[in-house]
């Protein structure tokens, strides 16, 4: 298996100042799997849903690549479910309803199949989940990549900071990084989470952009400026998954490729903004992404002459 992506697929209920959407699809490895599987076709995915999750949205996923042989279906259980309502600029948000339901219990089970994967993608969950899915693949991937969040700061950061130690990239956002690091300074910041063991972090700026990091090496990617944002949710997911798919496709790890990655992310978490949850990642053709990602080419794209 080239790629394995772990995280919850779940449902959420988004209501922002404009709209508001009941129970669509939602969950970091649903976003992750969705955006990796235009650039990889063979993607894995581990995690969990109740038996009230539509097949019809699984038949939809297998029929892009995903593999489902990770996915456990719990008989008589509900998925998990996510509420939040945006603030007006629709950066900020408040979780109205968090419900664990088969998350609860989610004991991670890799199946023989994606036991040497070559990408390993460790979508947000509690770090014990996401270091009993490291510690079932006996042979090191070429790279590991961990998204978390500042709930798990808060409440296991001991646990946290072990898988962190595991892994080769760490994309976070600015307020997470901050406060990881206890800096305000994002390049402070990234330094010192560097020396927690990662080679790579990613901090996700939201509407801002990302930027890369390496102990030499910063890079920036602007965010494309979208007319109309109709729901943010899912962009970060979204990104880590544009990321390592195309990481995956091109097979090369290199901070040049790393760079390109970080713009094919943008521009893959672009698209997630334009309607509610994943629904056009299920649409969107390789044409579109092609294109998008030359706007983002044209966005950053200029010449400077300096008279000596």
């Amino acid at each position: 298996m080239n790629l394995i992506t772990v995280g919850t697929v779940a449902f959420d209920s988004i209501e922002t100042p404009f709209a508001k959407k009941e129970r669509v699809i939602g969950g970091a490895a649903t976003y992750i799997a969705l955006a990796a599987c235009h650039f990889t076709k063979s993607c894995g995915l581990i995690s969990v849903v109740g038996d009230d999750f539509p097949v019809a949205v699984l038949n939809e996923m297998n029929e892009k690549g995903i593999d489902q042989q990770g996915l456990q279906i719990k008989k008589g259980e509900k998925s998990f479910f996510w509420a939040g309502k945006y603030h007006y600029d629709l950066n900020s948000r408040n979780t109205l309803v968090t419900e664990l339901n088969v998350l609860a219990n989610f004991n991670p089970v890799v199946p023989p199949s994606y036991s040497t994967p070559d990408f390993l993608m460790l979508g947000n969950l509690a770090p014990d989940v996401q270091m009993r899915v490291i510690d079932q693949i006996p042979a090191r991937p070429k790279l590991v990549v961990l998204d978390t969040m500042n709930f798990w700061m808060n409440i296991a950061m001991d646990e946290l900071l072990k898988v962190i130690a595991k892994i080769d990239v760490l994309t976070i956002n600015d307020e997470e990084a901050r406060q990881l690091a206890g800096e305000y300074s994002l390049v402070k910041a990234a330094r010192k989470i560097l020396d927690l063991g990662p080679r790579y972090v990613i901090i996700k700026k939201g509407e801002h952009g990302a930027l890369l990091f390496d102990k030499h090496n910063i890079f920036f990617a602007p965010a494309l400026p979208l007319e109309e944002v109709v729901d943010p949710t899912g962009a970060g997911d979204t990104f880590a998954g544009g990321f390592i798919g195309y990481l995956a496709q091109s097979q090369n790890i290199s901070f040049e490729n790393m760079k390109r990655a970080v713009i094919v992310g943008c521009a893959m978490a672009s698209f997630t903004c334009e309607k509610f949850g994943p629904e056009r990642l299920f649409e969107i053709t390789r044409d579109e992404i092609n294109d998008r990602i030359e706007q983002f080419v044209a966005l950053t794209d200029f010449e400077i002459y300096v008279e000596e």
